[in-house]
């Protein structure tokens, strides 16, 4: 799930620049649920909390600190607390050629494959 320590995590990552240099390690194990559906779920919510922090204008915002203009950083903050995250995610996700509604596809997959393991 998209929490804020997930995008607060994601900020750092970006904010510093080391999204070349961080491996994220994801862990969505929970036996009470699909483990198909958790791992979709988790990485998708990782790439959405790195997105949010991608659509941040750091670069200016830094510059207006160096600046002495924290007004228009406070400004800027509050600005993009609000960016349509979910239109571009849409529009990420249709670019791809993937989509937004997979759940049928995982309730297709437990009940073909996963309830054949039993």
């Amino acid at each position: 799930m998209v929490d804020d320590e997930l995008k607060e995590l994601s900020k750092e990552i970006i904010r510093n620049e080391a999204d070349e240099k961080v491996m994220i390690a994801l862990d969505y194990f929970d036996a009470s649920i699909n483990r198909l559906c958790a791992f979709v779920t988790g990485v998708r919510s990782m790439h959405k909390a790195l997105l949010c922090a991608l659509l941040q204008p750091y670069a200016e915002m830094k510059k207006l600190q160096e600046e002495g203009n924290f007004t228009k950083v406070l400004y800027m903050h509050e600005r993009v607390k609000f960016l349509p995250i979910a239109d571009v995610w849409d529009e990420y996700l249709r670019r791809q050629g993937l989509f937004e509604d997979w759940y049928d596809e995982v309730e297709k997959f437990e009940k073909e494959v996963i309830a054949k393991r039993v």
